[in-house]
């Protein structure tokens, strides 16, 4: 088994396809066959994570279509439904510099200057969105936020995304606190 901590959540395991064990599989990478091309995949169990294979994959529709190896039986793959497909994050590929992957911002204080000049806090990233025209942080409240609210934020650097400090731990933004 493998510790939470060191996986990457890259893909969930949605529904059941057909009457020979294959699984769709909704993927989080991009492009979205990425998701077969790692070594080590891991399945969660809940409290846990254990090691999955699977034999055979393809592109179907808008997602994939799944054979998770020694599974044969629709009933049998309707256990694996609704559960995240997982890597080690040493095995993710290095990016350029000021290239990030949405797992790295959640969690980040995402701060604003005001008009005198100071920072404001506004809250931590969540999760991030993809909306098409722009990907969203979801900023939500935090210990020392300047309020409750949730906040949608576009994910336009050099616009509205001007500072991303991974090691600090922290996101600056040109953005206005009322929005």
């Amino acid at each position: 088994m493998t510790e939470a901590c060191e996986l990457v959540v890259i893909g969930k395991i949605t529904s059941v396809y057909g009457i020979k064990g294959w699984v769709k599989i909704h993927s989080y990478t991009q492009p979205m066959e990425n998701l077969m091309g790692y070594k080590s995949c891991y399945l969660d169990k809940g409290d846990q994570w254990e090691p999955i294979d699977f034999e055979a994959a393809k592109r179907h529709g808008k997602g994939l279509v799944a054979l998770i190896e020694g599974v044969n039986d629709r009933e049998v793959a309707r256990g694996y439904c609704q559960r995240d497909i997982a890597i080690p994050v040493s095995e993710m590929p290095v990016l350029a510099k000021g290239d990030f992957y949405w797992h790295q911002l959640n969690g980040l204080k995402v701060f604003t200057t005001n008009e005198q000049g100071g920072e404001q806090l506004l809250g931590e990233v969540k999760q991030m969105m993809e909306t098409g025209a722009n990907d969203v942080l979801v900023v939500r409240k935090c210990q020392g936020s300047i309020d409750k609210r949730e906040r949608l934020i576009p994910w336009i650097p050099d616009q509205v995304i001007q500072t991303v400090d991974i090691e600090a731990g922290l996101i600056r933004i040109d953005w206005d606190a009322e929005f």
